[in-house]
């Protein structure tokens, strides 16, 4: 038996038929979010955008059509990156020490190399240092779409590393959103917001089922959470977090596995691409002043650039210092081709382009958020591509 440890393990075979599943369910996530954000964007620009403004402004309950989108439809994306997180962490490829650096330390590091460029870009008088963490974070749904179009014969491992780098990585700018973005703290709701989470945790160990209960219960967490000042995703994330992943004897799905078999389709399907329909809607004017602007400059750069260098450095280093080597079937150009995609933001670099700015500011931002993707989009797809037409199968 070979005492090489190697730097993107293959999956054992059940999470191998795990992980196909959910790629599967990401890829038509990807897909439908971004024909979402295509008409967002051609809607705002087209001789209808009053109505597109109109729908977003349009109040539904206690909030508007775009906060329920922000707010509401992301709680949910969240509530399953939560639910991904747990199972990584507790039986997935995050629950073994030396498997976890490498993604962990790629995370790590693909987020702070973005943010250090943007604030190197803005760090002048007429910077806009406020929007650091908009290039730091990697959309799952979208990278996992380019990815499965065009790097089909790539190892389930490398799709693997990508998948648990965005969820690490959206753990991280879930930490960000609530540390940084928080202006007030209301302290009552707060605790009922914890109160909620007690009880959900509570009911986990006392193995109730019921949906009849969690429902309710996940609203009333939800909401407390966003009447306390704290961004409302944050609740899904933790709600996530506290939910079972081990299974009991003779269990066929865990209470997590059974969620995010029932949410993750409505989720990938559903809350992005609403999310994506009304916060894409940026007009698309400005030119010249637009390409200037060090917003742009700042996020581009981070996506583009920083992401697959701050990816790529992590994993290299982690790498280096512990002599792991790369499967046979690898090689590091699609450790960088992989790099390369998690520049892809969207969808949580546009929640907080929404929390960084207002106005003309925000637009800007949203707008570079879109051309970044775009760009380490087609890169990761050149890159992984060409390799891929290039891999002789057997």
């Amino acid at each position: 038996m070979s005492l090489v440890s190697r730097l993107f393990p293959e999956p054992d075979q059940r999470e191998a038929s795990f992980l196909g599943d959910l790629f599967r369910k990401e890829t038509v996530g990807g897909v439908l979010a971004l024909a979402a954000a295509l008409l967002g964007v051609v809607w705002a620009n087209s001789p209808w955008s009053d109505g597109y403004t109109d729908l977003r402004h349009l109040a539904v309950g206690p909030l508007d059509v775009e906060h329920w989108a922000a707010d509401g439809a992301l709680a949910l994306f969240f509530f399953v990156a939560g639910l991904e997180l747990k199972r990584e962490l507790v039986i997935g490829s995050l629950r073994r020490p030396a498997d976890a650096a490498v993604p962990v330390a790629a995370a790590v590091c693909g987020v702070a190399v973005p943010a250090l460029l943007y604030l190197a870009v803005n760090s002048g008088g007429s910077g806009e240092p406020g929007g650091w963490a908009i290039p730091a974070a990697t959309d799952i749904a979208f990278a996992l779409a380019v990815l499965a179009v065009v790097g089909s014969n790539l190892p389930t491992a490398l799709r693997a590393f990508l998948l648990t780098l965005a969820v690490v990585d959206d753990l991280i700018v879930i930490v960000i959103i609530a540390v940084f973005f928080t202006d007030q703290l209301h302290l009552l709701a707060l605790l009922v917001a914890v109160a909620a989470m007690v009880v959900w945790a509570w009911l986990q160990t006392r193995r109730v089922a019921t949906p009849w209960v969690y429902v309710p219960l996940g609203v009333v967490c939800w909401w407390a959470v966003h009447e306390s000042g704290i961004h409302a995703t944050i609740a899904g994330v933790a709600l996530g977090l506290l939910t079972r992943v081990r299974h009991d004897p003779g269990e066929e799905h865990s209470p997590a596995e059974h969620a995010e078999h029932l949410l993750a389709p409505i989720s990938s399907s559903v809350a992005v691409p609403f999310f994506a329909l009304m916060s894409t809607g940026v007009a698309l004017s400005g030119g010249a002043g637009l390409v200037r602007s060090p917003i742009v400059i700042g996020v581009v750069v981070g996506l583009v650039v920083g992401k697959p260098l701050g990816v790529f450095t992590g994993a290299w280093v982690v790498a280096r210092f512990t002599h792991a080597e790369l499967d046979e079937s690898l090689s590091w150009r699609d450790v960088v081709g992989m790099a390369v995609l998690a520049g892809i933001g969207f969808t949580v670099s546009l929640l907080v382009s929404d929390l960084s700015f207002g106005g003309a500011d925000r637009e800007a931002a949203k707008t570079a958020v879109l051309v970044g993707s775009l760009t380490s989009g087609l890169l990761g797809a050149l890159v992984l591509g060409h390799r891929d037409r290039l891999r002789i199968t057997p």
